[in-house]
């Protein structure tokens, strides 16, 4: 049986979804009214919390940006709560961005019903590793599920997703590095590994084209370009600084997650081209990169560009 309220708090649209998901399931045939905290009156929040439904067993109020309600009508919905915990009225859901635990309000919230974490897990590859053993019944093994969240980021709807196309090609269930490079559909980074080959060799024209293409097949791709060239060319230079350590090449690309194993040997070989010097190198110009966009001095696309122009120049 439902609380009297829930508040989902976090920034986090697929972890508020999924609890509210959970929420509506446990209350099987329960009867879902969606209002706007933004423009709700508090007299027709709470009649239809005060109300039974001839249809349906129970009712749940879904509020949608819910701290504009709060805003407007803290005090009495902090009384109406406090009554409500006696049971016998419907469930109020809120969605909220935040919630200070310091506030009244979340402790009426706290006695009667319960607050829910939706924000972004810190340890992402823990949570993928809960995530596919809880929802998809599948074990990732610890390489897996970090290179799953490396590969993915914190987008936990595009995680779940292709959790849920592992499971499909996971017969027994488990799953390996190996599995994941090779059938996780988001390509984006593998095709950035193309385009720095092509710095690494001095391709001028194959880099900016890789480059131009992956713009147009997906747009997003610029705002990630910075971050994700900074981190590859940190991996090359920590491999560069492992190498001199004698370290094998298996444990370096363990330990830096250079999968598939297919793409290691080719890596090694650009840290080689591109060296300590050239790595510290590409990283100023790529801190120039990210100011002048943020500045205002040309756009993300054009300003990548021409670093690849300047990249390329050995």
């Amino acid at each position: 049986m439902l609380k009297p309220v829930y508040a989902l708090v976090g920034s986090d649209l697929f972890l508020q979804l999924d609890a509210l998901s959970k929420l509506l399931a446990e209350a099987g045939d329960a009867q879902r009214v969606d209002v706007e905290g933004e423009s709700a009156p508090l007299a027709e929040v709470l009649d239809e919390l005060r109300t039974f439904t001839m249809f349906a067993s129970a009712k749940v109020v879904v509020m949608r940006n819910a701290e504009a309600f709060l805003t407007r009508f803290r005090e009495p919905l902090e009384r109406f709560l406090s009554e409500a915990g006696a049971g016998g009225g419907g469930t109020l859901v809120m969605r909220v961005g935040s919630l200070p635990s310091n506030q009244r309000i979340y402790k009426v919230i706290q006695k009667v019903g319960q607050v829910l974490d939706c924000n972004p897990p810190k340890d992402l590859s823990n949570w993928v590793s809960h995530r596919a053993r809880g929802a998809h019944n599948i074990t990732l093994a610890p390489d897996a599920a970090a290179l799953l969240a490396d590969l993915i980021g914190d987008d936990l709807g595009r995680l779940d997703n292709e959790l849920a196309k592992l499971f499909l090609q996971s017969p027994d269930g488990r799953v390996d590095a190996d599995a994941v490079a090779r059938n996780v559909s988001f390509q984006r980074e593998q095709e950035m590994w193309n385009m720095t080959d092509e710095i690494a060799a001095g391709h001028t024209e194959q880099a900016v084209r890789r480059w131009r293409q992956l713009v147009a097949s997906d747009p997003s791709t610029e705002f990630r370009a910075v971050t994700w060239l900074v981190m590859w060319l940190e991996k090359v230079r920590k491999a560069l600084a492992m190498l001199r350590q004698k370290r094998s090449k298996f444990d370096i690309a363990k330990e830096l997650r250079i999968w598939p194993k297919e793409a290691q040997e080719p890596f090694f070989k650009t840290a080689h081209a591109i060296g300590d010097a050239g790595a510290a190198r590409l990283i100023d110009l790529l801190a120039q990169v990210d100011y002048h966009s943020k500045t205002g001095v040309g756009d993300m696309a054009d300003n990548v560009e021409r670093f690849l122009l300047t990249a390329t120049r050995h």
